[in-house]
This record gives C-alpha cells, sequence and structure tokens, in this order.
C-alpha cells in the first residue's frame, strides 16, 4: 500500500463534461475516473482541481483556423500545436466540472489556458513552458513535496502535469487508474515512457487506503 503524506498533494486534472462522454472532447470512458478520485481524495493534505477555461477564440481550436481539420497541427511560436475541436470555452456548461465530482475536499481550484495565443495541458506552466499557472508556488507554500495526479487526459494534461511537477523538484506519482487517455497517434505510450523516464511512479488508486 501506498500512504501518503500529509505533505502530500492530489492534483486533480480537467474533470470536465467536456471530456467526459457526451463532451465536445470527450475521452473515451472518461467519467471512469471519478469514483477512485472520490475515494482516495480525502487521503491527501492538499487537494486541487485543475480547470481548463478557454475564450471562444483560443488558438488551440481548429474552428479558430481557416481549413484546418481538428487533430491536425500547426506550429505556433512555442512549438507545434494540435488543434482540437472548440471544447472548455469560458462560462459553458461543457466548461464545468463533472457534477459527480466531489468538490467539498478542494483546496484550490487552477484555471488553465485563458490566454488565446497559448494553450496550456499541464497543471504548472502553460505550453510555453515558461508561464506559470501558481499551482507550483501554492503547494510550496503549504509544504508540499509530494504530488500525485489524476484525471484527464493521461497522454497531454496529466502527463505534462506530472513531467513539470517532476522539473520543479516534487516527488511525483501518477494514479494509472484514475487517469483516462485520448491516445492519439500513439501519444498514450510515448507520455507512459517520458514519464517513467522522469522517475514518475506509477501506482493504482486500490494500493492508496480509502
Amino acid at each position: 500500500m501506498a500512504q501518503p503524506s500529509p505533505r502530500s498533494a492530489l492534483v486533480v486534472v480537467d474533470v470536465q463534461l467536456d471530456f467526459c462522454p457526451g463532451g465536445a472532447l470527450a475521452v473515451a470512458s472518461g467519467d471512469a475516473v471519478i469514483a477512485p478520485i472520490n475515494r482516495i481524495a480525502p487521503a491527501f493534505g492538499t487537494v486541487a482541481l485543475t480547470q481548463d477555461w478557454h475564450p471562444a477564440e483560443h488558438l488551440s481550436f481548429a474552428a479558430n483556423h481557416a481549413e484546418r481539420e481538428p487533430f491536425s497541427t500547426v506550429d505556433m511560436a512555442y512549438g507545434t500545436q494540435v488543434l482540437w475541436p472548440a471544447h472548455c470555452v469560458q462560462g459553458t456548461a461543457g466548461a464545468g466540472f463533472h457534477p459527480e465530482l466531489a468538490l467539498d475536499v478542494a483546496d484550490v481550484v487552477i484555471r488553465k489556458g485563458t490566454d488565446p495565443a497559448i494553450d496550456s495541458y499541464s497543471a504548472f506552466f502553460e505550453n510555453d513552458r515558461r508561464t506559470p499557472t501558481g499551482l507550483g508556488g501554492y503547494l510550496r507554500e503549504r509544504g508540499v513535496d509530494e504530488v500525485w495526479l489524476a484525471g484527464l487526459a493521461t497522454d497531454f494534461c496529466v502527463a505534462w502535469s506530472a513531467l513539470d511537477a517532476a522539473k520543479l523538484g516534487f516527488d511525483v506519482t501518477l494514479i494509472e487508474d484514475a487517469t483516462r487517455a485520448i491516445d492519439l497517434d500513439g501519444s498514450l505510450g510515448r507520455a507512459m515512457a517520458d514519464l517513467r523516464a522522469a522517475g514518475v511512479r506509477v501506482l493504482a488508486s486500490t494500493d492508496i487506503p480509502g
């Protein structure tokens, strides 16, 4: 069993309606992450939720690029950007947290992707890899030294969050069964290899006492 300490934070990434079945950018079985997250969240000293919160004109949306299809790519100033269907638009129902996700245990909500010119997968930095969301500083001020990750999607926002947490010096654990992936052209396999190379521990929610 793996016991979180009072210095452990659970970071729950983007468990929003648009990423769950029926949503604008649905992850297969995305809502299956909710039960394990709700079960384990009380074991952590700090719980942070992230929320994709895009303006309608966001440049990561395929609809904002002439003759570009969703899931194609373009070159941005900060690197290659996947163009997504419009999702998690500020103030829409799809941007809301899934109603079954327990919110009463959350200490902080970090909204990301608010700059129309820069996407933001990671809970810690926008995709330019320089602009912080503020989560890293918040966790340090609370004395956190371990970051455990769950949510959506494994191979994008969760993986980028885990890699950034490791770069910031946190001890990082991925709770694999409390995540689900998009797996775009092998992206899940690449993400898992990158996580293991970075020293990220991979566990199941059943390894954590409820």
